[in-house]
Parts: C-alpha cells; structure tokens; sequence
C-alpha cells in the first residue's frame, strides 16, 4: 500500500535515515552548497562504505552551486558518482530524492535544494512517496536520463578546476545576485542549528568527528576533575560555570561517561539537537532520544528534552522517577525556578548538574538554588581572556547626560515611552554617532533598548553616509541571516538590535560592541559582551563602547570587568581588567560614578529590597535557607548587618507582636548561634543533635555519649562532610563507630569550646544557662533550626577555587 506524507520541515532528518539504509541513493538538486554537503557527508559516507550505489546530480543555473560544495562532495568517497547539468541559461529547478533498500522505495520531492536551511531550517515544503513501486520506478528512469544526458558532465578535478573558473568569473560580473545566495548559505555554517553544531572560526572547540576521538581540552579538562571529585565526595548536586565559547555541553557529554542513562534538560528545542550531535560525537556507541511530548525513543541511553514539556505532568510521568543516574541542565538561567520544580521534585537522579554561563545572582538567584550552592567549577571570560581564549577588550564609558532618576522605574526596566522621549533626539544620536566614529574598528553590533531606538539610530547613521541595519522581531525587509552576511563581508558597518543577538548566534568577526541602552541586566550585559570576544583571524581586539548614565545598575556593571574584585564595601570605579585590555572612562563617568556610590541607597536598604523580592517571589517570608540560595544579596550580609537573619526580620517589621517578644527576650541566643566560631561543622551537630528532640526538648540538658551515634552518623553519611570534618589524623581513627571515643571528641571539641555565657559544659552535661517559656519553645526551636541548618549548609557547601558566586 503506497502512502504520501507532507514535510514542513526538518526534511534532512528523513533524508538521513534513508541514506543510511538505503542500497541505491539518487539525489537530483538544482544547486549544492557546502552546508548541505556538511548536512548529509557522514550519513553518504556511511552509505558508500557499505556499499550502495549513490548518484548525485546537480547544475550550474545562475552559478548559485558552491565549488567549495562540490570539491567537498568528492572527498567523500570515490564511489559516489557526481555529474553536473550544464544549463547554458535555461532553467535548472528539480529537487528530488530518491533511496532504495531492501524492504521498500522511497522518493520525496518538493522544493529543498540541498543545503543546510533547505533540509533544516527553512520554510520547505516536500511529499514523500513510499512503496509506489511504478511511481518510483518512473522518477528513477527520468532521473538516470538526466543523469547520464550529454549535457551534464562528469565531476572530478579538472571539470571542478573548469566550473570554478566560470563561477568566479560570473560573480565578478555579478557581484550582487547569486553569489549573495552562495555566501548566506555558507554562512549558516557558523550559527546553531539542530542537526550539527559546526564551530565558528576561531572558537576553540574539539575538532570535528572525523579528525579523531575528541578529548576533553582546556577548561574542560579542569572542570572534569572537579566534576569528578563531587563524585567522589558524594555530593548530589553542582554548578559548573564556563564562559560562552569553552565547551559546556561538550564538557557535559565528557562527564556523562560515568553515568548509564542521562537527561538532558534545555530550555529551546534547537539546543536538544546540539547538544544530542556533541554526544554523539563523544559517545557514537550510545543511544539517543529526543523527547518533545511525541517521541520517546525506547531503550535510549541519553534523552533530550524540553523543561517546559518536562513541566507537564502528562510527559513527566512517561519515565520513572529513578530512571535517569544523570540530568543536566543547561543555560538554566533563562528559566525561572517555578518552571523546573515539578521535573525537580519528580526525579531522583544520581547527580543533578546545571552548567551555564551567566550566574549572576541579581538576576538568576534560582540558578544558585537548583544546584544548592555547590560550585564544581568557574571560569568567567575575564579568565578565558587572561587565558588567551577569548579575545582581549579596549572598554570606553562614554557618558550619557541623560537623568535616568526622572524616568519611572517598573521593576526590571524603565518605562519605554519615558525613556524614547529622551533617546529619540539628534543630539543625542549626534553624540553617539561621533562616538562611534573616534572608536569604531570594522564590524559593529550596537544593542539598543527599544525597535524604534533601534529604527531611530539606525535611519540617523545611514543618513551621514554610513551602512547600517536595524535588525529587531517586527523587521521583514531583511533577514537575520541576511544582516549577518552583509556585516561579516563588510557590505554593513552596523547591526542595530534590541535583544536577537543576546546569546546562540556568533559572529566571531565582529570588533565592536555599542551600547545605547542602559543596562537593566547583569546577565544579559555578559551575555552581549560575549558577542564581541569570539576569537578571529586580523581581529586583535574588541572595543566597547559603552553609555554610561546615572541609570540602575551603573556604578555595578563595571564590576563585571574585574579581576580582583573588591571584598570591602567600597566599589572600585576603575576595576582591575585582564591583561591586554584596557579601559578608559570619560572623565565625567567616573564623576558620576563616585558621586552615584557616594548616594548609592544605605546597605540596610538594598538588603531589604533584595528580602522583598525573594519574598513576593516565593510567596512568603523566606528561610533563612531560602534567603541564602534564592536572595539576590549574600546571605552573610545579614548577619554583618543585623547580627542575625532574626535581627533583621525585626528591623524590617517582619515580625509579628508575638515573634518581636520572643526575638526581644533571645536575641543574644540567636546572635551567638549565628556567631559562634566554626572552623568546623562540630557545634552546629550538636545543636541539630538536640533538635532532634523536638519542640519540648530541644533545649535540655544532654551528654557526649547522648549525642554520640547522631554525631557519628551524620559525618559518616556524606563522604564531603566526612572529608571536609573528619578525616585528620585524630578523627580517622574514629570512622568505625566507638562510642567512647567519639563522646570524648564531643566532649573535647565542641562542648568544651563553644563558650559563652549562655551555654556551659560541667560533669560531662551540656546544657544552656537561660531559661526558655513555654508559650515562646515553638518560635525560639523554630528559629534555632534555621540558623543551624544554614550554618551546616554554608559550611558543606561545595565551593569552586575561583571567584564564588556568593
């Protein structure tokens, strides 16, 4: 029985498949480019190695066939037999393909030439015919009449050297036609796609498949050893955080070596197919799976799927809760914690690991929590830059008169309208086109606030003799491809955008970065930066040019630039850059930013409206281990402040009547369990010893050898607290339980030493020396707990030996 079926899109996949089954493969396309051949060369080569009969046809019409295409084509086998249509002029459209194998025929046709976005992602449309034996039978004799006609001929190096010469010749006189077809299509070969990941030039990434195993190299080998010693310690959970460019999913795919079967989460669907071909590469041995609420590959070993399909219940519950030893999560940063929860809550992984590129923790407090604060690895770009792996920066802070102050504040951004009255003015795009002017190299990307900022800046350039294009979700006069060509040929000098080019797309040959907006994101400036840094051959430097106003986050941003940043409460206005790079700020920014620093709102202040954020956030007073994980500011910055977490909730009106008398009757209890020194964790299991005892015990009286087995346990439990605490030369001996020996360790260690004139340890009891009310035994245990828990987890926390997100 014959069937037809419509593709849409994502042809290429069908197309591979075949190819690897099939015993006769006939492709007739009107033009090739290298993009396609790159698309299907390991599948022909595959199929040409066992053996089938593999013709392709194609045609000089309008000379839009890459040379580059078909001198690739013949490296690939020299059994594939490749002939070319010499249309002198005339017309030259077909588009078919045709497989055989033993089971069935299979023929499709439509309108995809073979290359890259025809197969995968353009807006294609294509039938396909199968098991219509006359249907194919007739397609493949018209095919072999084409093939085989006196007006094709055969490629090989001489015809090739021929063609060659034509096309160029062509093009000469042509500039503006074909060719223009030819290199956006050769471009694509630089942006993410599905199928492959094809590297840009000069990112320093693991050679392609067939130039050998791949191996982990440069950060990726660091960030193993530190992923494995997480194992090893017997952690749950880690954050590893790399710059954009130093292989995260490669890194990724390495560790999941250790692991039989593996989920990989990511928030677009385009990443799923990235990251499956990086693992492939690595592991061809291993099944893979794609999951997007339609497909689940039986027996895969790795499956990748969407958090927002995963966010389902209906999809989650198609796999068990224990069925994956592995998940990661990557570019987790865009996702809110509320989106990942219920997968998070489902599962029961071995290891659960998040990489990303921008933790900032004003921005992407979730990021921290999901991996509870463990962090395996870091390395920013400012290291990658030192490293010479990224390429080094020239920052110039321009300054923008414009009061910011006087333009409303929504939360997260300013108000539009209020912000163009200011910025849709000449002489403000007078002051930034002389600015561009003085520090401008080849290829800009300017990142603007707003489409009619955009539209605006881009109309006023153009206007004084320049190239520019704004590029933005509402243009339909070009393309985003297009823009790309027409920049990285030099045929532009300026891409103005809005927020298109924020991460996924590289253009590694762009030297300058403009900003015209004021940054509201941390994270989304890093992410923008990382736009320019891409290394490439004549490209010595990025310059960035950069409006600095009295808007939010100002006198912050530059922090991001530093190598050495400062512990104190004092914020360096010239930060300490990378070698090679420099900085130069307009003498009236760093005006400004002293000034800014000088009436930045009180610390107290920002720590409230950090607490603010996390609560409307969570929906209710956080935790002091919720604030720890998920508040923008650094928990510790409470304590400094308000000598506890408690303190603070008091200062704040966040307590009610009854909880400000009890805070009011303890507060020197709770300062001391947030203050008592701990080089290591012994104090605090002891408190959680007592704990455990519940509300109307908590506070008695208890021995060494009372607290012994809980001591013990709860060392022993976890290999990183056993490592961390209990692993010199007096407490190995004790990992076989004894309880005399460890009673006298408790005894020694932390009874002895926690002084204070509110505890005391006399004829081997432990006990506290102020009497705690009945009515007030649930508020002070409730509060007790918090802080001893936090204390716990911040000090087991997994922290990277570089800089710390916190």
């Amino acid at each position: 029985m014959s069937k037809l079926q419509l593709f849409t899109k994502e042809l290429g996949v069908h197309l591979i498949d075949k190819i690897e089954g099939a015993v006769t493969i006939c492709v007739l396309s009107s033009f090739i480019m290298k993009s396609g051949v790159h698309f299907l060369k390991n599948a022909l080569k595959k199929a040409a190695k066992n053996g089938a009969d593999i013709k392709i046809c194609t045609g000089d019409y309008l000379y839009i066939t890459q040379p580059e295409a078909l001198e690739e084509l013949l490296t690939i086998d020299e059994r594939i037999e490749v002939r070319i249509w010499k249309s002198n002029g005339g017309s030259f459209h077909p588009k078919a393909y045709l497989f055989q194998s033993n089971d069935h025929d299979v023929l499709y046709i439509g309108s995809s030439n073979l290359s890259r976005s025809a197969l995968y992602q353009g807006i294609e449309w294509n039938v396909e015919v199968s098991d219509a034996k006359e249907v194919f039978d007739e397609a493949q004799a018209e095919f072999l009449k084409l093939f085989y006609a006196d007006q094709t001929v055969p490629l090989n190096k001489e015809t090739l050297a021929e063609y060659k010469e034509s096309y160029d010749e062509y093009h000469r006189k042509n500039p503006n036609l074909a060719k223009k077809w030819s290199e956006l299509e050769e471009l694509e070969l630089m942006l993410p796609n599905k199928e492959e990941n094809p590297e840009p030039i000069g990112k320093i990434m693991e050679p392609p498949a067939e130039y050998g195993e791949i191996q982990p190299r440069f950060a990726q080998i660091e960030a193993l050893e530190e992923l494995n010693k997480t194992l090893e310690e017997e952690y749950k959970k880690a954050l590893v955080v790399m710059a954009t460019g130093l292989g995260k999913t490669y890194l990724a795919g390495f560790f999941s070596k250790s692991f039989k079967k593996v989920l990989f989460i990511a928030h677009r669907e385009e990443i799923l197919y990235q990251a499956r071909d990086s693992f492939k590469k690595i592991m061809p041995e291993k099944r893979y799976g794609i999951y997007h609420g339609k497909l689940k590959e039986p027996n895969a070993d790795a499956i990748f799927a969407s958090i927002y399909t995963l966010s389902m219940k209906t999809h989650l519950e198609q796999f068990r809760p224990d069925e994956f030893d592995l998940i990661i999560i990557d570019e987790f940063h865009h996702a809110a914690a509320d989106s990942y929860q219920r997968a998070l809550d489902y599962f029961q992984p071995r290891f659960l690991l998040g990489i990303t590129a921008t933790p900032d923790r004003n921005d992407n407090k979730d990021v921290y929590a999901i991996c509870d604060g463990n962090v395996a690895f870091r390395l920013d770009f400012l290291e990658a830059i030192e490293r010479k792996w990224l390429a080094p920066f020239e920052y110039f802070g321009i300054y923008d008169n414009i009061d910011y102050t006087q333009i409303t504040w929504l939360g997260n951004r300013y108000d539009e309208e209020e912000l163009l009255q200011v910025q849709l003015k000449e002489e403000m795009a007078d002051k930034i086109l002389r600015s561009w002017q003085d520090k401008k190299q080849t290829r800009t990307l300017a990142f603007c606030s707003s489409i009619r900022q955009a539209n605006f800046l881009s109309s006023y350039f153009n206007q004084h003799g320049y190239q520019t294009v704004s590029l933005h979700s509402q243009q339909v006069h070009i393309s985003r491809s297009q823009a790309i060509t027409q920049l990285d040929r030099g045929e532009i000098d300026v891409i103005f955008t809005v927020d298109l080019f924020n991460e996924g797309v590289d253009i590694p040959s762009i030297d300058t970065l403009l900003f015209v907006r004021p940054t509201e994101s941390l994270t989304v400036f890093t992410q923008q930066i990382g736009r320019g840094l891409r290394l490439h051959q004549g490209k010595e430097t990025c310059v960035i040019i950069d409006l600095i106003g009295n808007y939010r986050n100002a006198d912050i941003k530059l922090s991001l630039f530093d190598t050495a940043p400062s512990q104190g409460k004092s914020r360096k206005i010239q930060p300490m850059i990378p070698q090679f790079c420099e900085m130069d700020l307009d003498l009236n920014v760093i005006n400004l930013l002293q000034e800014m620093s000088r009436k930045r709102q009180p610390r107290k202040e920002k720590l409230f409206n950090d607490y603010m954020t996390l609560k409307k956030e969570i929906g209710k007073r956080p935790t002091y281990m919720e604030l720890h994980l998920k508040g923008a500011s650094e928990s510790k910055q409470y304590r400094i402040e308000f000598g506890s977490y408690c303190g603070f909730l008091n200062w704040a009106n966040e307590l009610s009547d009854r909880e400000k008398q009890v805070f009011t009757r303890y507060e020197k209890w709770l300062m001391d369990v947030e203050r008592t020194d701990m080089r290591k964790s012994y104090k605090m299991i002891v408190l959680l010893a007592m704990l455990q005892r519940g509300t109307a015990h908590w506070n008695k009286p208890i021995t060494p050898e009372e607290v012994a087995p809980f001591f013990h346990h709860y060392l022993m439990e976890k290999e990183y607290r056993k490592r961390l605490d209990f692993s010199d030369k007096s407490s190995t001996r004790l990992w076989e339980y004894n309880e005399q020996r460890v009673s006298r360790l408790i005894a020694t260690m932390p009874m002895t030493m926690w002084k204070s004139e509110l505890t005391s340890f006399e004829n081997s009891i432990f006990k506290f020396t102020f009497d705690i009310a009945q009515e007030d035994e649930e508020i002070l245990f409730k509060w007790t707990k918090d802080i001893c828990e936090y204390r716990l987890h911040y000090h087991f926390e997994r922290k990277a030996n570089s800089p710390l997100l916190h």
